[in-house]
């Protein structure tokens, strides 16, 4: 019989390599001769550059070449817009796009001015301080709505305003539907700035071979074939000449999607010395030169019945995008659609604009804009439920979109450029099993009231969320028999952590009959798959998964037409399993599949027509939309009224992503997302003065939550098959860390009811609370 893999809690085949120091990462890369660089970042946020003067630092011994932006030529070209707005009628979108080096303003305190290029890292950061900078202080646009003022600082003097796009998407009639509600519950929501604080820093080491024309680059991105296609554009290469390789990154949470300078310099450096170059960055660099998410300001309204059901939503809000808008408006589109969440809004007006200000750029980082949308309508229903005397999982489960609804068409354009459409959900179930694993109603109705007589504050909060997985365009994956017996599985998506060695060899090894240990996958290698897109929203699995499935399905049907001929039996009397070919009945009658491959290969002789060598194939696979995943969390926690210190005593996820392809890593993906949510409501915040100066540069000043913080994750998990695929999967990656801080917040204003406390905003801090209550007790 042949072992089934698919849905088993099969260990990740990376860790050992990793648990022994065997992993390769980028700084591991280490090459004759090489070089290193550093960067000259901006100190002001905002100024006019006229001039920069690196003799000194040229005459330092060991440094070998600096280079300003004057010296790039048409390399200092302004970068790529990665991302495209959707076709949405009613869009506005200025595109403003960094330059490898500042040339005449500065727009972002940390924006790269020059290269030193040295023997020793040590000698490269020396020289940094030998360059003078001639730079004209300018007013700074800081606050998200100041810099929207008609007399606001202009972080780019073409445009009329900071505007950097506007937005407005609408469904139903919302002005209808707010006239005739019982209930309209408004807020004011903000929602300000984190960073992904990976445990790597980027890293980029570029070879150029002048006798090969060959360039290799080792990267830590999450988009090896672009990144490959982007600098062969760039460099004036074919593409064939250039390899990138995305080796182990340690964490890479959406920033490393990004194509940032010292991606493209790095190279360009490499290729104009003839000498191997490695940049490194360090962690006071990351804070400033690697892009951050989360700022936004949301007006929002909620009009309802008097029995709790929605009749339409307002959400009008600002997004703040930095000094420059590459990644289009990925973010904020996220925010507009993931606030419908698993509810049924007939009405929906949703408008949002996108603010420059004099700060470091906004890409996606886990979540991507998703906890936006969860944290504003989460607490509009939790603000209803508290106005109209309802209990707040009661006016979720009624406004729940039942599951003969689906597929449901929300109306309006998501990230994917398709029309929003859930294509499978069941939230009633998920609901009603976390509210049974934290124990509701023992909670809320035996043990809250004993702990508050004892003058404890306890708090429980229970929040539900969608996600938007597995879009598109496309991935691909060649599978190989070898002679060996040996699989392998080659694959354009790069890793970062999420166990793609494991989890895209339980999807072949089912379809081929071998084992797991016996596959061997190769990602984020472009010299050994050229085409595919990149790890990011949550689809690896959904779009990476199936092709390597439909890659599965072809070797298979070459291994059963081979094997028919060879044992001249009928192909459905075979099976496949432990690495051979066998009669069904009669497993002595077999053959292994490494001497079927071996047999698929000849060497000498003549082939039929139409024979295609080898047990080979590769494929793709494109979704036509993003498959919509779901759940509910759950937190029971504890606030210190004297030191406002939370401690999390409980906390339960039940996730829906479709069928599990691995269940603990699956769980793993929770608690690492869960993780991340907590610092994002609790510990982490970006804090920039009026000048636009980071406050927070440091592991002193900007909090990570430690073990101690994080509480044991109970984990569930319901199937509701997506209909878009073979495997019927949806992503995970994100679903950890999108509802977190909606959830933290109910529970935080719970355990603080005493002080009728109203949380909208986040993060919070010891601080901030305390200052809330104090807020509370003068308002009552």
């Amino acid at each position: 019989m042949a072992t089934r893999y698919f849905g088993k809690p099969i260990r990740r085949n990376e860790d050992p390599r990793l648990l022994r120091g065997e992993a390769l990462f980028v700084d591991d890369v280490h090459r004759s001769g090489m070089l290193h660089v550093a960067v000259l970042r901006s100190q002001y946020a905002h100024a006019r550059l006229l001039g920069i003067d690196a003799s000194a630092a040229r005459e330092r011994p060991g440094v070998v070449a600096v280079y300003t932006a004057d010296d790039l030529g048409d390399l200092n070209q302004p970068g790529p817009l990665l991302v495209t707005p959707p076709p949405i009628e009613r869009l506005v979108f200025h595109e403003r796009t960094q330059r490898q080096l500042a040339t005449d303003k500065i727009r972002y305190a940390g924006e790269a001015l020059a290269l030193v290029v040295a023997e020793s890292r040590y000698i490269a950061e020396d020289a940094l301080t030998d360059i003078f900078v001639d730079a004209e202080p300018l007013d700074v646009a800081v606050d998200v709505e100041k810099a929207l003022a008609p007399d606001a600082p202009r972080v780019h003097e073409d445009l009329p305003s900071n505007v950097a796009a506007h937005v407005i998407q609408e469904k139903g009639d919302y002005a209808a539907a707010q006239s005739r509600a019982d209930v309209v519950v408004k807020r004011r929501f903000v929602y300000d700035r984190g960073t992904a604080a990976a445990m790597e820093n980027r890293g980029v080491v570029a070879d150029w071979d002048g006798k090969s024309r060959r360039l290799t680059v080792w990267d830590t991105t999450q988009a090896p074939i672009p990144v490959r296609n982007a600098l062969a554009a760039v460099l004036g290469l074919s593409e064939s000449q250039v390899q990138v390789i995305a080796p182990f990154i340690g964490g890479g949470f959406g920033p490393k999607i990004m194509f940032y300078p010292e991606e493209f310099l790095v190279p360009w450096v490499a290729m104009r010395l003839g000498r191997p170059v490695k940049w490194i960055e360090d962690r006071q660099e990351n804070f400033f030169g690697t892009t951050q998410e989360r700022g936004q300001v949301h007006e929002a309204e909620l009009a309802l019945t008097r029995e709790g059901r929605i009749l339409g939503v307002k959400d009008v809000f600002l997004h703040d995008t930095g000094a420059y808008d590459p990644y289009g408006l990925t973010v904020p589109i996220n925010t507009q659609c993931t606030l419908l969440g698993p509810y049924d809004v007939p009405n929906y007006y949703t408008e949002f604009t996108v603010v420059f200000t004099n700060k470091t750029i906004v890409t996606p980082y886990r979540g991507a804009g998703r906890q936006h949308g969860v944290f504003v309508m989460e607490r509009l229903l939790d603000l209803a439920a508290k106005e109209l005397g309802l209990d707040r999982v009661e006016i979720r489960r009624r406004n729940y979109l039942p599951p003969e609804a689906f597929p449901h068409n929300h109306e309006i354009i998501f990230q994917d450029f398709a029309p929003l459409v859930y294509d499978s959900g069941n939230y009633a179930p998920i609901l009603d099993r976390v509210t049974e694993m934290i124990g509701y109603e023992q909670f809320v109705g035996e043990e809250q009231p004993r702990l508050r007589a004892e003058g404890r504050h306890v708090g429980l909060g229970i929040v539900s969320y969608v996600e938007g997985t597995g879009i598109g365009p496309y991935e691909g994956a060649r599978i190989t028999v070898e002679p060996s017996g040996m699989v392998n599985v080659a694959m354009g998506v790069g890793t970062q952590g999420q166990g793609h060695y494991t989890v895209f060899a339980q999807v072949v090894a089912d379809q081929i009959g071998v084992d797991v240990d016996k596959i061997q996958v190769v990602t984020g290698d472009t010299r050994e798959f050229n085409w595919g897109t990149g790890t990011f929203a949550s689809r690896g699995a959904v779009v990476a998964g199936n092709a390597c499935h439909a890659a599965a399905v072809v070797v298979r049907e070459k291994i059963l037409r081979l094997a028919s001929d060879e044992l001249e039996v009928a192909e459905d009397d075979l099976e496949l399993g432990g690495g051979r070919v066998y009669v069904r009945g009669a497993p002595q009658r077999g053959i292994d599949l490494g001497a079927l491959a071996l047999k698929a290969n000849p060497m000498r002789g003549a082939v039929k027509p139409g024979t295609e060598p080898g047990l080979e194939a590769t494929s793709y696979f494109g979704p036509e939309r993003g498959a919509t995943a779901s759940g509910v969390h759950a937190m029971i926690l504890e606030v210190d009224p004297e030191t406002m210190m939370v401690e999390i005593q409980r906390y339960v996820v039940v996730h829906d992503c479709g069928r599990v392809i691995n269940p603990m890593i699956l769980e793993g993906q929770m608690h690492g997302g869960v993780a991340q949510g907590i610092g994002n409501a609790f510990y982490e915040r970006l804090v920039f003065d009026d000048y636009g100066q980071l406050l927070t540069a440091s592991f002193m000043d900007y909090l990570l939550p430690t073990a101690t913080d994080v509480p044991r994750v109970e984990t569930a998990h319901q199937e509701t098959p997506s209909p878009l695929n073979p495997l019927g999967v949806k992503g995970a990656g994100e679903a950890g860390a999108i509802p977190v801080a909606a959830l933290f917040a109910q529970a935080v204003e719970d355990a603080l009811a005493a002080y009728d406390l109203e949380i909208c905003e986040i993060p919070l801090s010891p601080n901030r609370l305390f200052e809330m209550v104090e807020e509370a007790k003068e308002g009552a």
